[in-house]
């Protein structure tokens, strides 16, 4: 069963890459950074969201991301 985690490849907490690892592993998180940094430039209310989905979000462990990959 996917969970959805914050990933340890972050620029800022996390968060968009492992949103981005949840939707689709193969996609490259920059995109999504990309487009939520511009829906953020037109609504700076999605910055609280971030950080509460960072205090939300539990921390991916890495043991959890090698089983993924053996299964």
């Amino acid at each position: 069963m996917k969970r959805l985690t914050r990933s340890n490849e972050k620029l800022v907490a996390g968060v968009i890459s492992g949103i981005s690892n949840y939707i689709n592993p193969e996609w490259d998180p920059t995109f999504l950074r990309m487009a939520f940094a511009l829906i953020t430039f037109f609504n700076p209310a999605f910055i609280l969201i971030y950080f509460g989905m960072a205090l939300i979000i539990p921390v991916e462990k890495p043991e959890l991301r090698s089983n993924e990959a053996t299964s």
